[in-house]
């Protein structure tokens, strides 16, 4: 196999030299990387010719796109058999090309995806988003790299697919539903019978979002798409989607009993956070991400929570069909 990188940009320059760098530490060298641009305040064209010679490397620009016409894009501009994505704000490391073509030599699937981790280099605040989004006690530690029970559906921050996949189903739904267009294909990859697995071993180290505001928006994203998903392909609904809205008002619900009736109504929520701070002290042996982990924690579970149940609210509003149209173009 010849395998094709493609990865979206967006005014973040900085963010691909160090992806790039990443890329041409590689000990396996049989690939090539696509970068395709949409963004005019921060251009990456510079930063990608500077690795022309160390790596194999093609450089598109396409303006006024979504990612996933970025990512279809890139695939039309591949010499390659299998696509592999990253975001550029990951760093990759150094066995995991080698990694994966070991592994899909020996057990190929069509379809794969990775964890992500902390790097050592992040920051306090990037290392404390990167615990609460692979957390056991946030995320159920799918994202950290937990074996599912059921199909895995990868996302697209560290996935790949091979060509017949693309032909099957032409890549990326090209809507505005973003984040979500890559748990839409995922499905439709499942759906279309071909098997995927997740690859415990292929993680990338994935910066995230650095501040508080940002994150909880990402994660409010991520719970509204949840629903409107679910309601395309019912047979992907699972329960435990709800548990960030039963988390959000169970603890409205306790506080307000502990203002209005006994403070001890207030024992399950400091539970749960001196869980999170001794799991993640545990973890990171870091008293301040240990602290800042719990913040980070409430806001992917409350982000999440009231993102799944504004959805919820706009559906039963407007209707299946008038919410479904509107979820589509969420990201406007």
């Amino acid at each position: 196999m010849k395998f094709s990188i493609i990865t979206p940009v967006y005014n973040c320059s900085n963010q691909v030299r160090e992806y790039l760098e990443s890329l041409s530490l590689q000990t396996y060298k049989d690939f090539e990387v696509v970068i395709v641009e949409d963004g005019d305040k921060d251009r990456s064209d510079k930063v990608v010719q500077s690795f022309s010679e160390k790596l194999n490397i093609k450089y598109f620009y396409k303006q006024n796109t979504g990612v996933s016409f970025r990512r279809n894009y890139g695939i039309t501009h591949c010499s390659g058999d299998y696509f592999i994505f990253f975001d550029s704000d990951c760093i990759i490391p150094n066995h995991y090309m080698e990694l994966i073509n070991n592994e899909l030599s020996n057990n190929f699937v069509h379809a794969y995806g990775g964890p992500d981790k902390a790097h050592q280099s992040f920051s306090t605040m990037q290392k404390a988003v990167s615990y609460s989004m692979t957390s056991f006690f946030t995320t159920g530690g799918i994202r950290g790299g937990e074996k599912k029970i059921d199909k895995f559906y990868p996302r697209s921050f560290n996935m790949g697919f091979s060509k017949k996949v693309f032909e099957t189903t032409d890549g990326f739904p090209e809507i505005a539903m973003n984040p979500g267009e890559d748990m839409i294909l995922s499905i439709e990859i499942v759906k279309k019978g071909f098997k995927t697995k997740l690859i415990k071993d292929a993680f990338v180290f994935h910066k995230r979002k650095t501040n508080l505001k940002k994150y909880f928006r990402q994660i409010y994203k991520f719970g509204f798409v949840r629903y409107p998903i679910s309601l395309l392909y019912p047979e992907t609904f699972k329960i435990f989607f709800i548990f960030p809205t039963l988390f959000v008002f169970g603890n409205i619900i306790l506080i307000l009993l502990a203002i209005f009736i006994h403070y001890l109504f207030l024992i399950p929520i400091l539970l749960y956070i001196f869980t999170i701070f001794i799991d993640s002290f545990i973890k990171n042996k870091n008293l301040k991400i240990a602290l800042l982990s719990v913040i980070t924690s409430f806001i992917q579970l409350f982000g999440y929570g009231f993102g799944f149940f504004i959805a919820l609210c706009k559906r039963i509003i407007s209707g299946k069909e008038n919410f479904l149209y509107k979820a589509k173009k969420f990201h406007d």
